[in-house]
């Protein structure tokens, strides 16, 4: 991994920003390059992840149908968007946006969280009680108790998700 410290950072303005960029293999997709950007001072944080090869705009399909489905991995770029149709869910990229490589369990995780966080801000019961509904709903994926298509649509191509029962279509 190289590494390059005391970079001036773009939001708190000290010489405190680590960038940061890892080369990794990943079977059946290749190499990728992940970039990540911290900063100690003020914790601004931003990572993405690039294909060495270019990629075509692409959509994935893959649907969770058991806990073993939950150790999958999930190449996920800034520039994608993830649905989960059945639940009416999905993550926009945005300019915070960022590229990770995760599983399966560690992106229903992040919706978790969201919705954890609605659901503690919520200044109504209807907001909560729907928030709890989707979490149990969640809970039941993750036990191989309910299935759930996951979409990953992607104009750059840079992502994947890595099992045979995945589908890429162009998009």
């Amino acid at each position: 991994m190289e590494k390059i410290e005391n970079e001036k950072c773009p939001f708190c303005k000290k010489r405190t920003l680590t960038l940061a960029e890892d080369e990794q293999d990943i079977p059946y997709f290749g190499k990728v390059y992940i970039f990540s950007m911290a900063c100690s001072n003020c914790n601004y944080k931003k990572a993405d992840v690039e294909s060495a090869d270019r990629k075509e705009p692409c959509k994935i399909t893959f649907e969770i149908n058991n806990a073993k489905d939950m150790q999958v991995r999930v190449v996920k770029s800034s520039e994608a968007t993830i649905k989960f149709p059945q639940l009416k869910m999905s993550v926009t990229p945005g300019t915070g946006s960022e590229g990770y490589v995760s599983n399966v369990e560690g992106v229903i995780y992040r919706f978790k969280k969201v919705i954890e966080d609605e659901r503690d801000a919520a200044d109504d019961d209807e907001t909560r009680d729907n928030a709890k509904k989707l979490l149990k709903r969640l809970w039941k994926v993750e036990l191989g108790e309910m299935p759930l298509k996951m979409i990953i649509e992607d104009p750059s191509g840079n992502s994947a998700v890595i099992s045979e029962k995945a589908t890429m279509t162009k998009l």
